[in-house]
């Protein structure tokens, strides 16, 4: 799906890249893009461990990234990618990554996001209200995301939806294009 969707990218963000398997697994698959990881600082050593042993060179370091701050840092990127995210925020952190998306996501750039959400206020899924539940047990403001909420929040940003493709295991895949 990548593949289709980043066809004509060359830089790509990813934000939440955790240990760097999605980094080392797109950038294998997709040599023409450069990849930027990027996340807590407290997630680079073993993010470090997997770059170092792929040494992809369309793989950059991590960068140290937190969706609170304003301080979004490594220039301008024609497409940001993150998975399985904005369900681990809470809500302010939601609303903290499409601004710095916002600030760093070039004109007629692309935004994709994975993972699970519900649409109208109601889970696709038995197994989707049973993971919000696990997720509200470990963190109360964790859980999956109304679409529509992350869509205005994107929309607010100059982001427009261009697709919401139906993944596996009852996740999405929601790709945004920046206006310009």
């Amino acid at each position: 799906m990548l593949r289709e969707v980043f066809a004509d990218r060359r830089r790509v963000l990813e934000i939440g890249s955790g240990t760097g398997q999605h980094a080392v697994h797109f950038a294998a698959a997709l040599p023409h893009l450069v990849w930027q990881t990027a996340d807590l600082a407290v997630h680079h050593t073993g993010m470090r461990m997997w770059l170092d042993e792929a040494a992809l060179p369309n793989v950059l370091p991590p960068l140290a990234l937190d969706v609170r701050s304003d301080d979004w840092h490594g220039g301008r990127y024609d497409a940001v990618f993150s998975a399985n995210t904005l369900h681990i925020m809470g809500w302010p952190e939601v609303e903290g990554f499409f601004r710095g998306v916002g600030a760093v996501l070039k004109p007629g750039g692309v935004l994709a996001v994975y993972g699970p959400f519900n649409y109208g206020g109601t889970f696709t899924s038995e197994s989707n209200a049973r993971f919000d539940a696990w997720l509200k047990a470990r963190d109360p403001a964790a859980g999956v995301r109304d679409f529509e909420a992350v869509d205005a929040l994107a929309r607010a940003t100059g982001l427009a939806l261009v697709d919401d493709i139906a993944m596996p295991a009852n996740n999405r895949t929601l790709v945004w294009r920046r206006r310009g």
